[in-house]
């Protein structure tokens, strides 16, 4: 069950950092944050990231096996890259209509996956 919490927290997390990343590059600034230029986007990016961290440093703790928890810190680290990835792609589609998914970023993808297939090979 200590490995389901950790997947989740880092989705979770995962999202609120997309959203801090790429957000702002879809709907733009709120108003009193304009003027300020990219350090008002810089500033809500670490709001939004903050929430980020909530999720993160927690879902590590509990995943880490030196913790108690199932995983391995190398474990851990590709788990998070591979959901990373895939929480951008959906929110790339979603949100960004103008991308496509092509068959490079599948293969790229797959190539992922034979990274997590290898990382947990014991």
């Amino acid at each position: 069950m200590t490995g389901f919490y950790t997947v989740l927290l880092l989705i979770i997390s995962n999202t609120f950092m997309t959203l801090a990343w790429y957000g702002h590059l879809r709907w733009g600034m709120p108003q009193p944050f304009v003027r300020w230029g990219m350090f008002g986007v810089i500033l809500i990016s670490w709001g939004i990231a903050f929430f980020e961290y909530c999720f993160q440093v927690p879902a590590n703790r509990i995943g880490f096996e030196g913790n108690g928890g199932p995983f391995s810190l190398w474990q851990l680290k590709v788990i998070q890259e591979v959901i990373s990835l895939s929480v951008f792609t959906i929110f790339t589609l979603l949100v960004f209509r103008n991308e496509t998914l092509r068959w490079n970023h599948i293969v790229g993808f797959v190539l992922l996956i034979m990274a997590v297939y290898f990382i947990f090979k014991k």
